[in-house]
C-alpha cells in the first residue's frame, strides 16, 4: 500500500508562529481601517455637502454641528449591521461586483431609517430636502470608491503576501488535490496554502480493515502536521459521495482547535450563488437564490412608482397632443392594447400608442419589418423615438411592469422562442420593462433569426443577474441620450 508523508510548507515553528501572529494582525488592521473610514467618509460627506449646499443655496455655511450630529448618527446605524453582516470580513474584499448591490441595499436601508428616527423626532423640518437628496447621491458614490479601493488595495496585498484571507491544510488525494488548486487559483483570494497531505489510495481488493487502517495512519499524520503548521482551517479535498471518509475524517479532526470545510464539488462550479441554508433541523444547499430579494422587489417597486408618476404628470400635455394626432392621422382606437407574459408568465394587456393599420393579438402576430405598410405616419415617427412606448408608464403605476426589464412580446412570439431557446423562460424570473439592457445596446426591433433572440436573452439575463437601482438609473438614461437605443426602431 502506497501512502504519502505530508508535505510541510514551512518547518520552523517559530517561523510558523510568526506569520500565524502577522495574518491576524495585519487582517484586524486592515478590516478596522475600513471601518474606520467607512466611518468617517459618512461624516464627512454629511458635513461637507450641508456646508456646501447653506454656503452656494444661502449664501452662509449653516450649522456644521447640526450636519455633523446626522453624519455621526448615519455612519452608527450604517457601520454596525455592516459588522454584523460580516460585510467587513477579508474574503469579501477580493471582488468588488458583489458591493454593488450589497452596499446600495444597506445604505438605503440607513437612509430610511435616518428619515423615520427624522420624523418620529420631528428634526426634520431643520434640514433641506436639497442637501437631503445631495447627502444620499454623493455619499453612495464615495462609498461604493471606497469599496473599489478597498478590492484593489486587499487584492495587491494578497497577490504580495502582505495579507493572508485564510491560512488553510488541504487533506485528501493527490489527484484532487491538485485539481482543486488547478481549477479554483485559492491565491487569488487570499488563500494561504501552509501544507497539504495526501490520502493513501488503498488497492481496490484490501480489506475493509486495512483500509480503515490506513486512513487512521493518515489523520494521526494530518493532526501532527496540522499541529505544527496551525492552519485556520483543513479543507477536505474529496468527493462527496464519499461519505465514510468524510465521517471519519470529521470526527478525528475535532481534536484540533480549527474550521474543517468540505471542499466543493465540481458541480456546484455551474452555480454562482451556492448556500448552505439551514432550517429548523434540516440543511440544504441553496444552488439559485430568487432573482430579487424582499428588501430588493421594495427598492425596485418604489423607484418604479416614483419616477413613473413623474413621467405622467409632466408627460400629461403631450400625451393628450399625441392622442389627438394619431386620431387625425387614421381611423381606429388611440391605444393598442395586447397580452403579453409578465412576471412568473403571468399574462397581462400592454397599453401602447396605436402605430399600426392592425392591432394584432392572436395565436400569429407578424413583427414589424422594415418600411412595413402597416405602419401609419404618425406611428413611423412615434416607433423612430420610442414615444409609442410611453403609455406602458400606466402599466407600470398598476404593477405589470417595471421602467427597466426584459422586454415583454407577443404571447405568440413567446411560445415560439421559449421552445427553441432553452434560456428564454428565465426572463420572466422579472417583470417587463419599458426599456432594458438589451434595447440600449441596439438589441431591438425584429427578431428573425435565433440568433438575434439569444443574443437579447443573453443580455435580459445579465441584467437580471446584477441589477441594482443604480443599474436600471444607467439605463433610462441611456434609454433617452444614447443613439444605440433608436437602433432598428421601425
Amino acid at each position: 500500500m502506497n501512502f504519502h508523508q505530508p508535505q510541510i510548507l514551512t518547518s520552523r515553528i517559530g517561523t510558523i508562529q510568526f506569520l500565524r501572529r502577522w495574518t491576524v494582525v495585519t487582517r484586524t488592521t486592515i478590516l478596522g481601517a475600513f471601518l474606520l473610514a467607512d466611518f468617517a467618509a459618512i461624516v464627512a460627506m454629511s458635513w461637507l455637502t450641508g456646508s456646501s449646499y447653506h454656503l452656494i443655496v444661502h449664501q452662509y455655511a449653516g450649522e456644521s454641528i447640526d450636519y455633523l450630529k446626522v453624519g455621526l448618527l448615519t455612519a452608527i446605524v450604517f457601520v454596525i449591521p455592516n459588522v454584523f453582516r460580516g460585510e467587513y470580513s477579508l474574503p469579501n474584499f477580493f471582488v468588488f461586483k458583489p458591493h454593488l448591490r450589497r452596499s446600495i441595499q444597506l445604505w438605503n436601508v440607513t437612509f430610511i431609517g435616518l428619515l423615520v428616527l427624522g420624523f418620529l423626532a420631528q428634526i426634520t423640518m431643520i434640514y433641506s430636502r436639497g442637501w437631503i437628496a445631495l447627502f444620499y447621491g454623493l455619499t453612495i458614490c464615495v462609498l461604493l470608491a471606497l469599496r473599489y479601493a478597498y478590492v484593489r488595495m486587499t487584492v495587491v496585498g494578497s497577490r504580495t503576501g502582505l495579507i493572508s484571507a485564510q491560512r488553510i491544510y488541504l487533506v485528501g488525494t493527490g489527484k484532487h488535490i491538485e485539481d482543486f488548486v488547478t481549477r479554483y487559483h485559492p491565491r487569488a483570494f487570499g488563500i494561504n496554502i501552509v501544507g497539504c497531505h495526501f490520502l493513501a489510495q488503498a488497492e481496490p481488493e484490501a480489506p475493509p480493515q486495512a483500509r480503515d487502517q490506513a486512513l487512521a495512519r493518515d489523520l494521526e499524520q494530518v493532526i501532527a502536521g496540522a499541529r505544527v503548521l496551525q492552519p485556520e482551517v483543513i479543507l477536505l479535498v474529496m468527493p462527496w459521495h464519499d461519505t465514510d471518509t468524510i465521517d471519519r475524517c470529521a470526527d478525528t479532526l475535532r481534536k484540533l482547535p480549527v474550521e474543517v470545510h468540505l471542499g466543493p464539488e465540481h458541480i456546484l462550479d455551474r452555480f454562482e450563488q451556492v448556500q448552505l441554508l439551514k432550517v429548523g433541523s434540516i440543511s440544504s444547499l441553496q444552488l439559485r437564490r430568487m432573482p430579487l430579494s424582499g428588501l430588493e422587489l421594495l427598492e425596485k417597486r418604489a423607484f418604479d412608482v416614483l419616477l413613473a408618476s413623474i413621467a405622467l404628470l409632466v408627460l400629461t400635455p403631450v400625451l393628450i397632443i399625441a392622442a389627438i394626432l394619431i386620431k387625425r392621422d387614421s381611423p381606429g382606437p388611440v391605444f393598442f392594447l395586447q397580452r403579453r407574459f409578465g412576471f412568473n408568465q403571468k399574462p397581462f394587456q400592454i397599453i401602447k400608442f396605436r402605430s399600426m393599420r392592425t392591432c394584432e393579438d392572436g395565436a400569429v402576430v407578424r413583427q414589424a419589418k422594415k418600411h412595413d405598410p402597416r405602419v401609419t405616419r404618425m406611428g413611423r415617427w412615434m416607433r423612430r423615438c420610442n414615444f409609442d412606448e410611453v403609455p406602458q408608464l400606466l402599466n407600470v403605476i398598476k404593477g405589470d411592469m417595471s421602467l427597466v426589464g426584459p422586454r415583454p412580446h407577443a404571447l405568440a412570439h413567446d411560445r415560439e422562442f421559449e421552445q427553441r431557446i432553452s434560456t428564454y423562460a428565465r426572463r420572466h424570473n422579472v417583470k417587463p420593462g419599458i426599456t432594458g439592457w438589451a434595447q440600449i445596446h441596439g438589441l431591438r426591433g425584429e427578431t428573425d433569426t435565433d440568433d438575434k433572440m439569444r443574443r437579447r436573452v443573453e443580455h435580459d439575463l445579465y441584467y437580471i443577474d446584477n441589477w441594482s437601482v443604480l443599474l436600471d438609473l444607467q439605463i433610462l438614461i441611456r434609454t433617452v441620450i444614447s443613439p444605440a437605443s433608436y437602433r432598428n426602431a421601425y
